[in-house]
């Protein structure tokens, strides 16, 4: 095994080369590596610095933790700079957060993203993208992938709404609304993840890719598919909850707004299917509706390029904490825990399209867009 032949270290995260491979490894496992802007700009540097690197074949992006591999952003401190008034600093976070986001995405090297654990919001905006790099997303049996934004006002953000929009029928739009978790089977027949692994054979992979000999970034993929081949997720793929439930949910979830989903969902009775729409007609009661509304419409504004959709994530972010749920529904699931957050909207047959349309209003005239720069 060779050792690491670059190292730059932080307390949050690590970034190294070895064996001609960049390895960054989240550091943060107390906050389940949520990210801070610190571990963005980490991460970030580390990416610019080994681009045009020839010693860099590929990326790995992992954690050594096994509850997640990155629990999304941080929280916490978006709502703290609310009740601060510091507006700086959250669309500072934001614009670095989507930035780093936008890199991964277009990066001219295999990134290589083993996802254990959880992954949820902004875990999954340094992950999915590297099915666009040649790289590939890694599930592992404890893999835990959700998009959970509504549940606390806010929408799929780090460019979600990209890859949600290219899932097969409307799985997307049903991932984006209900925020529901699902595991690595249904990742794989959803299309938001390339590849399966035992958690204990993560190590090993590990071991391989530090030791192997790599000439080109297609030979690191071809390691890990290689490694990778040898296991096999249960269920399968086509047995998955999603791909069981499919049926149901594209008859429901792509009718054109969420007051017509809830609506086709509370008309179902006395078939198979009624068990789980009234499972489904309460969690989208539990949701913050304008979140919901804004969420589903994420997902059908998101057929253009990564880089209007990120521009159109900073919007919403803005507009989430002015005028949105974020800062209520932060406060009651995760920092007062009352589970009883007071909805801009009580329920969502009074939430307008003039409503939602106005969220999606940007602050800033185009040419002076925070991310007017990105393309692609």
């Amino acid at each position: 095994m060779s050792t690491p032949e670059a190292s730059a270290v932080s307390d949050e995260v690590t970034t190294y080369i070895a064996n001609r491979i960049g390895f960054i490894e989240l550091e943060r496992p107390k906050a389940l590596n949520a990210l801070s802007t610190g571990m963005i700009r980490g991460m970030h540097a580390a990416l610019d610095a080994w681009r045009e690197d020839p010693d860099v074949l590929a990326v790995v992006v992992r954690s050594q933790h096994p509850r997640a591999f990155c629990a999304g952003g941080d929280i916490r401190f978006l709502y703290e700079s609310f009740q601060r008034g510091d507006e700086a600093a959250r669309d500072t976070f934001f614009i670095e957060e989507y930035r780093l986001n936008h890199a991964i995405f277009t990066y001219p090297k295999p990134y290589i993203a083993l996802m254990n654990g959880v992954v949820m919001g902004g875990g999954m905006g340094i992950s999915q993208g590297a099915h666009r790099t040649g790289g590939l997303r890694v599930v592992t049996g404890s893999t835990r992938i959700a998009m959970p934004e509504t549940r606390i006002g806010l929408f799929p953000d780090v460019g979600a709404g990209w890859f949600l929009a290219r899932t097969p029928g409307a799985l997307g739009r049903y991932l984006a609304v209900t925020g529901e978790t699902i595991g690595p089977a249904d990742a794989l027949y959803a299309g938001l993840a390339d590849a399966y692994i035992d958690d204990t054979a993560l190590p090993a992979l590990v071991d391989t890719l530090r030791s192997e000999v790599f000439e080109r970034g297609v030979d690191v993929v071809a390691c890990v598919e290689r490694e990778t081949a040898a296991h096999k997720v249960v269920p399968t793929p086509d047995t998955s909850p999603l791909a069981d439930t499919r049926a149901f949910i594209d008859r429901h979830f792509a009718l054109p707004d969420v007051a017509q989903i809830l609506a086709s969902l509370e008309a179902v009775s006395g078939c198979e299917e009624a068990e789980w729409a009234e499972q489904i007609v309460g969690v989208l009661r539990e949701r913050s509706p304008l979140s919901m509304a804004v969420s589903l419409e994420v997902v059908t504004r998101a057929e253009g390029a990564m880089a209007d959709c990120l521009r159109r994530d900073l919007d919403l972010t803005r507009t989430s904490f002015a005028h949105g749920d974020v800062v209520e529904g932060i406060r009651a699931r995760i920092i007062d825990k009352d589970n009883a957050p007071r909805w801009r909207f009580a329920r969502i047959e009074e939430v307008r399209a003039d409503d939602v349309a106005q969220m999606f209003e940007s602050p800033w005239p185009a040419a002076e867009h925070p991310l007017a720069d990105l393309q692609g």
